[in-house]
Parts: C-alpha cells; sequence; structure tokens
C-alpha cells in the first residue's frame, strides 16, 4: 500500500486513529494544503454521525464554524466533492440555519467571510432568507467600499498640486504655510493676531478626459476574494467622472455586467461561483469593448490558470497590447494581496507587455493614476 492510499485511509477512519495511524506527509496534495487540514474539515461534519457537539473540546476542528467550515472546504476540495459534502451537511446533519433560519442569519456578524459563504450558497436560498442574504452583502459591500473609495478616488481625481494656486476655496486645499506666510506682513503686534488678507487653497490637479477601463473577473471559486474587491471597485469607478467602466465575469462563458454595476448587490448576486476558465475567450469579449486604445486599460483579474490554449491566451493579449491599450493582469486583489497564480503563464503576459501583479485596490488606483497622468 503506497504513500496516497495510507493517507486516504486515515482520512476515512478520521480524527480517532490519530494515535494508531498517523498522516505520511502530503504526497498529492496541493501546495499550502495538508492532510491535517482535510481531517479537521472532514471530522467537522461526520463527527456528527457519532453524535459529537463538535463546539466543544480541543480539537483542531472544533476551531472552525459553519461558516469557516463552508470556505474551508472551497478551498480543500475540488467542485464535486465541495457539492457532496454540503449536500450532506445539509440534508444528514441538519446544518441549515444559513440557509432557512432568518434571524440565525441575522446574528451572525456582517464580514466578508459572512458574505463569501452567502455568495457560494445563495442558491441555495428563498423568501426571506435571501432578502436577509442581500441586506448583509450590501452591508458589507458599502464597508470594504468605504475603505476603499478614499485612496481610489485620491489616485484618479488627482493629488494636491502645491505648486499651484487655486480659485477654489475649499477647506481640504487650504494652503496654511503659504498663507501665514503671505500674511505676515500683516501681523498685529499689539493684539498678537495674524490679520489674513488672503487667503491661498492648493489646486487638485484633475483629468477629466475619460479613459474606458474595461474589468474582467474570473469567477472560478478560488478567485471570491478577488470578485467581492472588483464588485465594489467597478462601482467606484462607475461614479467617477473621467472614467468609462465596463465590468465582465467569466468562466468558460462571458457575462457582461456594465449596465448593473452600479448596484454591488445586484453583481454580487450574479456571479456563479465555480466551472472552468476561459481566459483568451474572455479577453477577446473586452477587445470587442476597445473604441479608443490609447485611451483603455484593460483589468484582468484571474489566477492565470487557463483552461484552453494558452498560446491563444497570447495572441489575444498580444493583439490588445499592440493596439495600443493597456492589459494590466492582476493576480490577486483582496486587503492581503496574497498571491496564488500561474506564474509560468503570468511571465509569458509580462514577456510581451501586460502589466502583471499581485495588487491590493489602492495600488491598482495608483497604477492606473499614473497611466492616466502619464
Amino acid at each position: 500500500m503506497n504513500t496516497g492510499q495510507l493517507n486516504r485511509w486515515r482520512l476515512i477512519l478520521g480524527g480517532y486513529a490519530k494515535n494508531q495511524m498517523g498522516f505520511e506527509g502530503n504526497a498529492g496534495l496541493s501546495e499550502g494544503v495538508s492532510c491535517v487540514d482535510l481531517e479537521e474539515a472532514l471530522d467537522f461534519l461526520y463527527n456528527r454521525e457519532q453524535g459529537d457537539d463538535v463546539r466543544k473540546g480541543g480539537t483542531g476542528a472544533s476551531r472552525l464554524t459553519a461558516a469557516t467550515w463552508i470556505t474551508r472546504i472551497r478551498k480543500l476540495f475540488p467542485k464535486e466533492t465541495v457539492e457532496i459534502l454540503e449536500r450532506h451537511a445539509l440534508d444528514n446533519y441538519g446544518m441549515t440555519e444559513l440557509l432557512t433560519d432568518k434571524e440565525v442569519l441575522e446574528k451572525l456578524e456582517p464580514n466578508q467571510e459572512l458574505l463569501k459563504t452567502i455568495l457560494q450558497l445563495k442558491h441555495l436560498m428563498k423568501g426571506e432568507v435571501l432578502d436577509t442574504a442581500r441586506r448583509i452583502i450590501r452591508k458589507v459591500a458599502e464597508e470594504i467600499a468605504e475603505k476603499l473609495q478614499q485612496d481610489i478616488r485620491r489616485s484618479l481625481l488627482g493629488r494636491i498640486d502645491r505648486n499651484a494656486g487655486s480659485p477654489i476655496p475649499s477647506i481640504r486645499n487650504l494652503d496654511i504655510q503659504k498663507t501665514i506666510r503671505r500674511n505676515l506682513k500683516h501681523y498685529d503686534t499689539e493684539n498678537k493676531r495674524l490679520q489674513l488678507e488672503q487667503v491661498y487653497f492648493n489646486r487638485r490637479t484633475r483629468n477629466y478626459s475619460a479613459w474606458r477601463v474595461i474589468i474582467a473577473v474570473d469567477e472560478s471559486g478560488s478567485m471570491l476574494d478577488s470578485v467581492i474587491h472588483s464588485a465594489v471597485m467597478a462601482g467606484i469607478f462607475a461614479r467617477l467622472p473621467m472614467l468609462d467602466t465596463r465590468l465582465v465575469i467569466f468562466d468558460t462563458q462571458v457575462v457582461d455586467l456594465s449596465s448593473q454595476m452600479e448596484d454591488v448587490v445586484a453583481t454580487l448576486m450574479s456571479v456563479q461561483l465555480g466551472g472552468g476558465t476561459y481566459i483568451a475567450g474572455a479577453l477577446q469579449y473586452c477587445e470587442g469593448l476597445v473604441e479608443n486604445p490609447h485611451r483603455t486599460m484593460v483589468v484582468l483579474v484571474s489566477d492565470l490558470c487557463e483552461g484552453g490554449s494558452v498560446s491563444g491566451l497570447l495572441s489575444v493579449s498580444r493583439g490588445i497590447i499592440e493596439s495600443g491599450a493597456k492589459l494590466i493582469c492582476l493576480t490577486a486583489l483582496d486587503s492581503e494581496a496574497n498571491p496564488v497564480y500561474d506564474r509560468n503563464t503570468a511571465q509569458k503576459l509580462s514577456d510581451i507587455g501586460a502589466h502583471v501583479g499581485a495588487m491590493t485596490p489602492e495600488a491598482l488606483g495608483d497604477f492606473m493614476g499614473k497611466v492616466m497622468n502619464g
């Protein structure tokens, strides 16, 4: 019996067998995944077969909740296995509180992990539960947008130009040092007060000559954090005066969400996680949206794991770049910018002139600002 077979038997027996049989390494598993991770996820569900209360005790699995367990299995197992586990959880072990109990859902902490769980299971929700889920999506998305909006607007609307005055009085643009320096000659020594004859303001450099930004988001399960941040960013971009924004999501098919991207809830509820990945097809669609190449940025958000021909992907990418448009390939868009992507394909795209990198949304805004003002 080889190592892989031994580990599979150990997973079948579960944590109760750990004193009799240990794991033999992590052969055959994806990078960053261990047999212990798999066992914790499986024990959280199947220990219920023995009537165990997994919320108690000192095992690793007890640290999981229903919400975090769903997110964990999406990372650890193939799509087909995840669907089986979810169905076992719902049908065999009664883990239906996230789907059928509106009050339980309302008591959960609205955060990005809960948002991810809702997006993964929204197809099983209905009625008041689905309405509650929509409200949670909006609340969390608005919180994310609030964090991102100031930095993105600063990057794209323009930084303060301290070498030029502005005729528009605004407390945000007040040039305190220049105002004091220019009015020192009016200082009232008797009353020890500075009399201001003129107040000076900085000018904010703005460029309202529209750029078209086409955001193409890979909706495979591994890209969920990026999907969320991309949808929020597209909503922010849609409200900026110098951007003409388009948003598409793709797996093996392409869906254009440009008409609803100002409603982040509608955008996220349109996402269908999982399936294959055909990046070349998505970029071909984006290429058809390019009207003025020299004022167009195509932002591809993907792990670059192409399900089709890599040579086909490179061919359409080269066409976009040679037209004069900017092709930006983002391998991560979550706030931690943890990159997980096909490095070989990334290098090939970089070699033909694409801008490839793992950027946070703030960093993307800065990069786009430099391109637009360059």
